[in-house]
């Protein structure tokens, strides 16, 4: 059976949740096939629809990752709660997003490969941080760089060792030690 090129007929399209949904699943399939994963051939191919129907909900593949991370990491930032000291909200920020790099670590490693993914929400918790820990000290960057990839390194070996991507990976207490043993190491910037 042949697939008729062009747009779907009215109706009979794919919508934007559909092509997320199953672009994450792309993703995290890949972890454990070894295979490629997400292109949007593979996602029109997946989805029963040519490539071009894509383009009429994400603009190319960096967009498409956009969307992928600003709904994967949306609860990062989240209903955190109110009145954090500044430290407690470094704290349970980086917490948040290791428990999303952990679940899709494919998506971190893709948005790695395509820097021009990197907005959104990914933008907005790195910002964040940055302005955290700009009242917990003088090298604000340095440390934010220091934490997040803390929060990969740990976070993207543990996925893969994990055959239940969607279960909270074993060992996460190892991840909270070591996060406060580096937050330990900040002292109160001096006004």
């Amino acid at each position: 059976m042949t697939r008729p090129r062009g747009r779907p007929a009215q109706g009979n399209g794919v919508t934007r949740d559909a092509i997320l949904t199953t672009a994450l699943a792309l993703l995290d399939e890949a972890e454990t096939t070894g295979g490629k994963g997400l292109s949007m051939r593979a996602l029109a191919g997946r989805l029963g629809v040519t490539p071009m129907s894509l383009y009429h909900h994400v603009e190319d593949y960096a967009g498409l990752l956009r969307a992928l991370s600003d709904a994967v990491y949306a609860d990062v930032l989240k209903d955190l709660e109110a009145g954090l000291a500044w430290h407690d909200e470094v704290r349970e920020i980086l917490i948040r997003y290791h428990a999303a790099v952990r679940r899709h670590p494919q998506l971190t490693l893709a948005i790695f490969a395509t820097p021009e993914a990197f907005a959104g929400v990914t933008r907005e918790i790195t910002d964040r941080l940055t302005g955290l820990l700009q009242n917990l000290t003088t090298q604000a960057r340095l440390w934010r760089n220091i934490l997040i990839d803390h929060a990969h390194g740990s976070g993207l070996p543990v996925a893969r060792e994990n055959d239940a991507p969607a279960a909270p990976p074993p060992g996460d207490d190892d991840y909270r030690q070591a996060l406060d043993c580096l937050l330990s190491a900040l002292e109160p910037r001096r006004q």
